[in-house]
C-alpha cells in the first residue's frame, strides 16, 4: 500500500510568532502570488453576484446574526439538549476540554473499532487539535477524502484556506504530487487537465472508503431540537465518510450549536452564497444518531465529540461576537493582507481576518499578536461576513491587551507613547504640526517622495512615502475661509 502522506507527519508547527517573516517569504513567491491572484474570480464576484441576486439577505444576515446571539446567551441551556437528543437517538456524547482530550477521546474510539484506517471529511477542527498527526503515531492511518484535503495531505502541508484548503498550489505541482505518491499507477497516463487529476483522485479513494473503520467528520451545525449534525460538501465525500463506516464521530467546537432546524434553513441561505457564491452548497447532509432498524445504511455507532478548548473563555468579553463564525471564508476573500501572503504566512490553522481574532484567543496574544496587527482596517471583512462580526473592532482590542502587556516592539511604544504624549496637548501637538511638517516638505526635495525614513522601514521597504505639503490642512482651511469671507464683504 502506497503512503497517502508521501513523508513524515508532523503536528502543525505554530509560526505565528514569526508572521513577518512568514510574509516576506510569501511575497517573494512568484508561484503563489499568482495563485493569490485567483481569488477574486474564483470568490469575490461569485459572491457579489449571488448576493445581488437575493434582495433579501441584509435581512438574511441580521436574523443569522440574531439567532447565534441568542445561542451564545443561552449555549448551556441548548448544549444540554442536544446531548440529550442524541442520547436519545442512541448516540453517545464526549465533552473535550482541550485539544489532548478529544484527541484522547478519539483514539480510544478508534481502538475500541479495532480500526487501521480512518477516512475523514474536511474538517477545520481536527486541523485544530492536530489529530491527523496524532493517530498516524499511534498507527492508525487517516485519509483525507475532500479533494482539497487531499492534496495537501500528499504534501505534507497544511490548509491555506478554510474552505479551499489548496488554493495556493497550480495543476502542476497537484500533477507532480500525484505521480510522486501515485507510484502503484502507470507512469505514462495523462494528468494534463484538471478532470485527469480529478479522476485519479476518486479511483485512488473509492477504495478508502471500503477499507476504513471509522469516518470522522466535522459539523457546520449541531441541531439543539433534533439531535442532528449537519455538513455541506460540494462533493459527496462526506456522505461517504459518515455512512460507510462501522463508526462515525462527529468532532464538533461548542459553538456550533443551532436552537432548530428552521434556524439552520436561514443561515444556510448566507453560508454558500457567502463561501462560495452559490445559492446552496451541493450536499446538505444530517445525520441524527446510528442506524436504526429499517435503515438501507448508516454506520452502527454515532459519536459526537464536542470541544471547548479555550471558547467558553471568551463568553461574556469583547471577543465573544467571533463565536458567530460560521467559516465561510468570506472575510479571507475580500482581505488584501490574505490576498498578499495567502493562508500559510499566518501559521496557524485560521487564516485572514477571523484567524486574527480567534487565533490569539485560542493559543495565546503572546503567540498570536502579530496577526491583529496585520490589518489594513479597510473593513471589507466586516462588510461581508454573514454573520456580521465587527472583526476590526475585535482586532483593536487585541492590539490593545497586546500594548498592555508590553508585547509590542520597544521602538513600536516608543512610537505610541510620544504621539500620545503630543495627543494629549492639542496645543503643543499643533504647535509641532506647525514646525515638522514644513520641514518634512523640505526633506521631500523635488521628488515629493520619501523612499526611507526612520522608524517606517517596514512601509518604505515596500513603497514611497509622499512628502505633505509645506502647511497643515488646518492652515489651508483657515487661509481659504478668511478668503472666503472677505470676498462676500
Amino acid at each position: 500500500m502506497f503512503d497517502l502522506l508521501g513523508g513524515e507527519g508532523a503536528l502543525m508547527d505554530i509560526t505565528s510568532p514569526t508572521f513577518k517573516a512568514n510574509a516576506r517569504v510569501a511575497l517573494a513567491d512568484g508561484q503563489l502570488q499568482k495563485a493569490l491572484g485567483n481569488v477574486r474570480a474564483g470568490f469575490i464576484d461569485k459572491r457579489r453576484k449571488a448576493v445581488d441576486a437575493l434582495p433579501e439577505f441584509e435581512l438574511l444576515r441580521d436574523r443569522a446574526r440574531d439567532i447565534k446571539n441568542h445561542v451564545l446567551e443561552h449555549l448551556d441551556l441548548y448544549l444540554e439538549t442536544y446531548e440529550a437528543k442524541v442520547l436519545a437517538s442512541g448516540g453517545v456524547v464526549h465533552w473535550a476540554e482541550t485539544a489532548e482530550h478529544a484527541r484522547d477521546i478519539i483514539l480510544d474510539i478508534c481502538r475500541k473499532a479495532n480500526a487501521r484506517t480512518v477516512t475523514k471529511g474536511k474538517s477545520m477542527i481536527t486541523e485544530e487539535i492536530g489529530l491527523n498527526d496524532f493517530l498516524e503515531k499511534n498507527d492508525i492511518r487517516p485519509v483525507e477524502t475532500d479533494l482539497g484535503e487531499y492534496i495537501i495531505q500528499l504534501r505534507g502541508e497544511h490548509p491555506s484556506h478554510i474552505i479551499a484548503p489548496a488554493v495556493h498550489l497550480n495543476k502542476e505541482q497537484v500533477e507532480a504530487d500525484f505521480r510522486r505518491v501515485h507510484a502503484h499507477l502507470p507512469d505514462h497516463r495523462d494528468l494534463s487537465e484538471p478532470e485527469a487529476l480529478l479522476g485519479e483522485a476518486r479511483r485512488v479513494l473509492r477504495s478508502q472508503y471500503f477499507e476504513a473503520d471509522v469516518g470522522i467528520t466535522g459539523a457546520n451545525f449541531l441541531v439543539a431540537e433534533t439531535g442532528t449534525s449537519i455538513i455541506v460538501t460540494n462533493e459527496g465525500n462526506g456522505d461517504l465518510t459518515q455512512v460507510l463506516p462501522r463508526v462515525h464521530v462527529v468532532v464538533a467546537s461548542i459553538e456550533k450549536i443551532v436552537p432548530t432546524l428552521e434556524d439552520v434553513s436561514q443561515i444556510l441561505r448566507v453560508l454558500a452564497r457567502s463561501a462560495t457564491g452559490q445559492e446552496m452548497s451541493v450536499y446538505t447532509t444530517l445525520s441524527t444518531g446510528p442506524r436504526r432498524k429499517g435503515d438501507v445504511d448508516g454506520p452502527e455507532q454515532y459519536h459526537v465529540v464536542l470541544l471547548d478548548n479555550g471558547r467558553s473563555s471568551m463568553l461574556g468579553t469583547e471577543f465573544q461576537e467571533m463565536l458567530r463564525c460560521i467559516r465561510c471564508g468570506a472575510c479571507m476573500n475580500h482581505c488584501p493582507v490574505y490576498h498578499a501572503v495567502g493562508g500559510h504566512a499566518y501559521g496557524w490553522v485560521y487564516p485572514g481576518p477571523m484567524g486574527a481574532v480567534l487565533t490569539p484567543s485560542l493559543i495565546g496574544v503572546d503567540k498570536g499578536g502579530h496577526l491583529p496587527n496585520a490589518s489594513t482596517f479597510c473593513g471589507r471583512c466586516e462588510s461581508v461576513c454573514p454573520m456580521k462580526i465587527p472583526l476590526p473592532k475585535m482586532m483593536r482590542h487585541w492590539r490593545e491587551r497586546e500594548f498592555e502587556r508590553g508585547l509590542n516592539p520597544a521602538t513600536q511604544r516608543f512610537g505610541l507613547g510620544l504621539w500620545a504624549f503630543f495627543a494629549r496637548r492639542p496645543r503643543l501637538y499643533r504647535l509641532a504640526a506647525a514646525l515638522g511638517i514644513p520641514v518634512l516638505s523640505l526633506m521631500g526635495g523635488s521628488k515629493r517622495r520619501f523612499s526611507w525614513l526612520p522608524f517606517a522601514g517596514g512601509w518604505t521597504r515596500h513603497r514611497e512615502m509622499p512628502a505633505p505639503e509645506s502647511r497643515t490642512f488646518m492652515q489651508q482651511w483657515r487661509d481659504r475661509d478668511a478668503v472666503a469671507r472677505q470676498a462676500a464683504r
